[in-house]
């Protein structure tokens, strides 16, 4: 008796949260959605095949979703395999033009593929790019200042082939979008010296985000979203606030550069940009179908 009781009750469960997704699913209808991709979710098979499917639902509702992905535990332990010693500067990884190669082997080669595969294994159309095909994306070298706690002198860090990046060129994009496929960029570039770059990936997205005026830029990581001092997620925020937070010391450490990046994007012109647990099962359909999202949400 109960088991029927809980059949027939499925369909209508479920057609009330397609009913509940509907809005949802318009708001998005047509809209570019760039999801940056990351964090310690990359290195599980089971969430690398699930984040695959929702990438693949995200377009057969009519997003347009674009990821950019990073892959830094990848890098790590390749240059380990290889026996390369990563030097450090102010706490700051060099990139060497040893080190660029295995960066631009593992992040446009083997993580790239892995994403495009999962993705097309789901029935989506993937295709693998980096800021290098058509010249989409020009960087820059990038270099850092750092500031001794003792004698407080400040020096210029050279960080050999890190950079950041100059200019986006959204016409492959475009061609792409027409096509109706599904691009997955790795964030390495060339410079106008002609050298291959290594781009933060957050840094790239939003970028990225920016020149193809994208609805929504959301950031996948380990964490929630931005947490209050009682350690509670903060659902939205302004710049303006997340600036007073910053300067309160609500938001501190690590999550200080991903809010910046996020106030970037924005001053770029992306409508609004989300940081969410990448761990958390569908984040990316919950954070965009459903009405309480599913992390921070930061707009202007």
């Amino acid at each position: 008796m109960s088991d029927t009781s809980n059949s027939s009750n499925k369909p209508a469960n479920r057609a009330k949260t397609i009913s509940e997704a509907l809005p949802f699913m318009q708001r998005y209808d047509g809209q570019t959605v760039v999801v940056k991709y990351g964090g310690h979710a990359m290195g599980d098979a089971e969430l690398g095949q699930a984040f695959a499917r929702d990438i693949v639902l995200l377009k057969q509702a009519g997003v347009k979703p674009i990821v950019v992905h990073g892959g830094g535990p990848q890098i790590k332990s390749m240059l380990e395999r290889l026996g390369i010693e990563s030097e450090f500067k102010g706490g700051l990884r060099v990139t060497d033009a040893h080190t660029v190669e295995v960066v631009e082997m593992v992040l446009a080669g083997s993580i790239n593929k892995s994403i495009v595969s999962n993705i097309n294994a789901e029935g989506g159309r993937a295709i693998g790019l980096c800021g290098k095909d058509g010249n989409m994306v020009q960087a820059e070298k990038l270099t850092r200042t750092i500031r001794d706690p003792d004698s407080k002198i400040e020096e210029i860090v050279d960080l050999g082939f890190v950079g950041d990046p100059k200019k986006v060129d959204r016409s492959v994009l475009d061609i792409v979008a027409k096509d109706a496929l599904i691009p997955v960029i790795a964030p390495v570039a060339p410079g106008a010296d002609g050298a291959t770059y290594n781009i933060n990936a957050d840094t790239f997205a939003g970028a990225v985000a920016g020149a193809v005026d994208s609805k929504r830029l959301l950031f996948l990581t380990d964490v929630p979203g931005v947490l209050d001092k009682d350690g509670k997620l903060i659902k939205a925020l302004t710049i303006k606030q997340a600036h007073d937070l910053i300067a309160d010391g609500t938001i501190s450490g690590g999550m200080i550069p991903k809010v910046e990046t996020c106030i970037d994007a924005l001053n770029k012109g992306v409508e609004g940009v989300v940081i969410l647990d990448g761990k958390v099962p569908h984040a990316v359909l919950l954070e965009l179908f459903t009405e309480g999202g599913a992390g921070t949400l930061i707009t202007h």
